[in-house]
C-alpha cells in the first residue's frame, strides 16, 4: 500500500512550510517514527517522522516551500526490509583484513633488505665548493643580526660586497617588503536563509519601520544580588535541582515592574490599545537555528524556582530543537540577554506586537560612588526600547528605575524582607 505523507499543521495561523533537509535519500528504507525531514515555519524548525515503515520515495526537494496538507513523500508500506546487508559488509571487512594481511606479509623481506643497506656518507665538500657558497650573496654576521632583527631573508637583498656578499650597510639599508596578497582561499558561500531565520528578519524590520522606537539606559548595582546568590545558590541547588540564576531576579523585577507601569505591558492594535492583566514574559534565547522566543506564561505567578525551572525547560528544549510554536507564542513583554556573550550595551529591538523589550548585558566591576565614597562594585547596564506611540517618557523612564530599584534592594522589594520564604529553603 502507498502511504501519502502530508506536512502537518505545525501551529495556529502557519499555512506553509519549507523543507530545511530530508534526513533521508529517496528509496530508503524508513522505520516508523524515523525522523526523515527537517521543516521550517516562520516561527520554528520542527522534526518530521515516518508514519509507517517501508520505502520511501520523495515528492519535494530540500529547499522547496509547500502548504500545509501537501503530499511531500510516499510510503510503500508493501516493501520488505533489505537483509544481508550486515552479511556482506562483515564478508568485506573480512576480505580487506585477510588483503592488508598478504600485503603486510609481501612488504616484510622488502623492508628487512632495506635494513641492511647502509647509505653511504657524504664526502666532505672541496674547498671549491666552500668558495663558491661563501661567494654567493650571503650575509656577514654583523648583516645577519640586522636582517633577523628585521625579520628579513637575505634573498630579498641585494649585496655589493665582494662576489656579491651582503654588508652590514647593505643590511642596514634594505627596506622591508609591506607584504603582497597571500595565496590562501578567496571563496565565497551562497546559502538560502531558513524560513526561520527570513521571517526573523522580517519582524526586525517590521519594527524598526513600524513602531516610534526609542531606548533609555540605566546602570544597576548587582552587589545585593551578587551576595545573595553566594549566600543561598548551593542551598537553592540542592533544594531544587536548579540553580538560583540572575534571570529569575530580573524576571521577578520585570513583573513588578509592569504592576506598577501597565502601559509597558501594552499593544497597539489599529486605532485601539489593548492592555493585559497577566504578564507573559519573553525570553530571547539562541538556539541551533537561530534566535528563539519562548514564553513564560503567567509570571507573576511564579516564585524564584518557578522561574528558573521554566527558564531551563525552555533553554534545553530551545538548543535540542523541540521547542514548539506554541511554546514561542505570544508574549507581552520580552527580556534579551546579551550579556552572555559579552555585550556590554546594546539597543535591543522590539519583539511586535510587544511594545517594549528589556536588554540585560555583560556585569563589570566598576568605579561607583556609594555613600559619598568611591568603592569597586558589579555594574550591569540595562536597556529599555519601547514603542514611543503608545509609552511616554515618563513610564519607560520609570520601568527602568523600578526594575533598578528591585534589583539594588531584591531582599526588600522581591522577597518581602524574607529570603528563605521567596527561596522556598
Amino acid at each position: 500500500m502507498a502511504l501519502e505523507m502530508k506536512v502537518p499543521s505545525p501551529g495556529e495561523s502557519i499555512t506553509e512550510v519549507e523543507i530545511a533537509a530530508w534526513l533521508v535519500k529517496d528509496g530508503d528504507y524508513v522505520e516508523k517514527d524515523q525522523a526523515i525531514a527537517e521543516v521550517d515555519s516562520d516561527k520554528a524548525t520542527l522534526e518530521l517522522p515516518a508514519e509507517a515503515s517501508g520505502i520511501i520515495t520523495l515528492k519535494a526537494a530540500e529547499g522547496d516551500v509547500v502548504a500545509v496538507g501537501d503530499v511531500v513523500c510516499i510510503i510503500d508500506t508493501d516493501a520488505k526490509k533489505p537483509s544481508g546487508s550486515d552479511d556482506s559488509a562483515k564478508k568485506d571487512g573480512s576480505s580487506a583484513a585477510k588483503a592488508k594481511e598478504d600485503n603486510g606479509k609481501a612488504e616484510a623481506p622488502k623492508k628487512a633488505e632495506a635494513k641492511k643497506e647502509t647509505p653511504s656518507k657524504p664526502s666532505a665538500p672541496s674547498q671549491e665548493q666552500d668558495k663558491k657558497t661563501y661567494a654567493t650573496g650571503s650575509p656577514s654576521p654583523a648583516a645577519k643580526k640586522i636582517l633577523e632583527e628585521k625579520a628579513m631573508s637575505a634573498k630579498d637583498v641585494k649585496g655589493s660586497g665582494r662576489d656579491g656578499r651582503i654588508t652590514k650597510d647593505d643590511a642596514a639599508n634594505a627596506i622591508p617588503s609591506m607584504g603582497t596578497p597571500g595565496t590562501s582561499s578567496r571563496g565565497s558561500e551562497r546559502k538560502r536563509l531558513s524560513m526561520l531565520r527570513r521571517k526573523v528578519a522580517e519582524r526586525l524590520v517590521s519594527a524598526k519601520n513600524e513602531t516610534a522606537m526609542l531606548t533609555t539606559f540605566n546602570e544597576v548595582d548587582m552587589t545585593a544580588i551578587f551576595e545573595l546568590r553566594n549566600q543561598y545558590k548551593e542551598q537553592f541547588k540542592e533544594k531544587h535541582g536548579v540553580g538560583l540564576g540572575f534571570m529569575s531576579f530580573f524576571t521577578l523585577a520585570v513583573v513588578r515592574a509592569l504592576e506598577l507601569y501597565p502601559d509597558v505591558n501594552s499593544m497597539i492594535d489599529g486605532d485601539y490599545m489593548i492592555t493585559y492583566d497577566f504578564k507573559d514574559i519573553s525570553i530571547a534565547v539562541s538556539g541551533p537555528k537561530g534566535l528563539m522566543v519562548p514564553v513564560i506564561r503567567n509570571a507573576e505567578n511564579l516564585s524564584f524556582r518557578g522561574v528558573e525551572d521554566e527558564v531551563k525547560r525552555l533553554a534545553i528544549r530551545a538548543r535540542d530543537g523541540q521547542i514548539t510554536v506554541d511554546e514561542m507564542t505570544g508574549g507581552t513583554f520580552t527580556i534579551s540577554n546579551g550579556g552572555v556573550f559579552g555585550s556590554m550595551l546594546s539597543t535591543p529591538i522590539i519583539n511586535p506586537p510587544q511594545s517594549a523589550i528589556l536588554g540585560m548585558h555583560n556585569i563589570v566591576e566598576r568605579a561607583i560612588v556609594r555613600n559619598g565614597g568611591i568603592v569597586v562594585a558589579p555594574v550591569m547596564f540595562v536597556a529599555l526600547s519601547y514603542d514611543h506611540r503608545i509609552i511616554d517618557g515618563r513610564e519607560s523612564v520609570g520601568f527602568l528605575v523600578a526594575i533598578k530599584e528591585a534589583l539594588e534592594s531584591p531582599e526588600e522589594l522581591l522577597m518581602g524582607n524574607d529570603v528563605n520564604k521567596a527561596l522556598e529553603l
